[in-house]
């Protein structure tokens, strides 16, 4: 196990009064003088003490204000992702603020920008936070560009937490106990696109995927459970998702004669099905799979009418019905269209303010201290701030019950357990769910 576990600094209060009791029998004939001097100090007065204590306490914390930074996919390959996860974190702060704040103030928020792997925008980003305080990031979106910063995060006391990373590499990476997030690893998406594809006959299956992070551990997770329950992997490779053209790639999957494609990918995918489309081996051809990195309503619009008709999508979702939740969204941004990470996004920001009231303090240790004991400690389950600081003002453990449902951490400070929604195109701009799965996640 590489994660550490963060032990908040605790002020040791008192210490400097202790005196060294001499033992020399030539000490007893002390003075009156003396002896008045030590009966004084024997009877400080307990309000002397207390101001003292108090005193120290507020040196121990030197943030009360909650500084949150966003960092999240306006730009780049992930750019759909945005608008969702952009909403859920003002959904959340916007609930936060109009209870009462954390610690009694507004939350201070910093929407910024984390581009993608081909850029520099994240790092430039998570600077401009660091300069400014921050104490939490919600971000990455992607797992690669999260792990182009999580050191630069991590090593500032900053915790990160992220709604939508899913990478295994994430599980064990060493990050001083401050990097969490509430989307399971791609282990279990990649167990149950696995299941999903043989539940639905599928004996013979083809699997390409972005080289990055993501892709490749989402790739090896659903090949390992595919072969696990019987099936044949025709085709297991990455691809280069800056590339200009996908021709061999797709001429490859096709002569590996599967009876089903995986892709595994973000916005490029458009353009590796347009020349699977016209290889012959597209969604009217071969049945395909898709998953969370390019599960849209809006990037395949273009292709032929009903072209992605009966295509299957994985992607993480909530134990929980999302759909009055995902119209809440609405009211944040009335131009949504895609709702996925949005609900995890508002868990994560609600998470960091209720770690940040429990702890008592709006720093970065003492948040990630606090955060696997508001999550669920056994404590009592509420589900709304309002709520959950009350039993928190009271001297109640609480158990934070997300929009998600449970989001109780390991000990990595991933989710313990995980609900993967399986959805189905009607035509190319909807999908529903036909199913869902909820589990333990494994770890890799």
């Amino acid at each position: 196990m590489k994660r550490t576990m963060v032990i908040k600094a605790v002020a040791v209060l008192g210490v400097a009064s202790l005196a060294l009791a001499a033992c020399s029998s030539g000490n007893e004939a002390a003075t009156e003088e003396t002896a008045a001097a030590e009966t004084t100090e024997e009877a400080a007065p307990a309000e002397e003490t207390a101001t003292a204590e108090e005193t120290a306490a507020e040196e121990a914390c030197a943030n009360t204000t909650l500084v949150v930074g966003s960092l999240l996919p306006a730009t780049g390959d992930l750019a759909f992702l945005g608008p969702p996860e952009f909403a859920g974190v003002e959904k959340a702060i916007a609930e936060i603020d109009a209870a009462g704040g954390v610690l009694g103030q507004p939350v201070t928020y910093i929407e910024g920008d984390s581009g993608d792997t081909s850029t520099d925008i994240a790092s430039q980003t998570v600077d401009s936070h660091l300069s400014q305080g921050v104490q939490a990031i919600i971000g990455a979106a992607s797992s690669g560009v999260s792990l182009t910063v999580i050191d630069k995060i991590t090593s500032n006391g900053v915790v990160q937490i992220s709604p939508a990373n899913t990478s295994p590499a994430l599980t064990t990476y060493p990050d001083n106990g401050l990097y969490f997030r509430v989307a399971p690893s791609d282990v279990l998406q990649g167990a149950v696109l696995a299941n999903t594809a043989i539940d639905k006959g599928i004996t013979k299956l083809a699997v390409i995927a972005r080289q990055d992070p993501y892709g490749e551990g989402l790739k090896d997770a659903t090949v390992k459970d595919f072969e696990a329950a019987g099936g044949t992997v025709t085709f297991n490779e990455v691809y280069d998702p800056a590339a200009t053209s996908f021709e061999a790639e797709v001429a490859a999957v096709k002569a590996s004669g599967p009876e089903a494609v995986a892709v595994i990918g973000f916005e490029e995918t458009v353009k590796l099905l347009q020349e699977m489309i016209k290889q012959g081996v597209g969604p009217k051809d071969v049945p395909l799979f898709l998953v969370d990195g390019n599960i849209s309503t809006t990037a395949y619009a273009d292709f032929p009418k009903n072209t992605m008709k009966g295509v299957v999508a994985t992607v993480p979702s909530g134990e929980a019905d999302l759909t009055a939740f995902n119209e809440s969204l609405l009211e944040v941004d009335p131009e949504l269209t895609d709702f996925a990470y949005g609900a995890q996004s508002y868990d994560a920001t609600m998470l960091v303010a209720l770690a940040a009231q429990a702890a008592g303090c709006a720093d970065g240790a003492s948040i990630a201290e606090f955060l696997p004991q508001v999550a669920g400690n056994g404590g009592e389950q509420c589900s709304t701030w309002a709520d959950c600081v009350a039993l928190l003002d009271a001297g109640t453990d609480i158990d934070f019950q997300g929009v998600t449902g449970p989001v109780d951490f390991n000990e990595f400070g991933d989710p313990a357990q995980g609900t993967i929604s399986i959805n189905e195109y009607a035509s190319n701009t909807k999908f529903a769910e036909i199913g869902k799965v909820t589990a333990v996640v494994p770890l890799p």
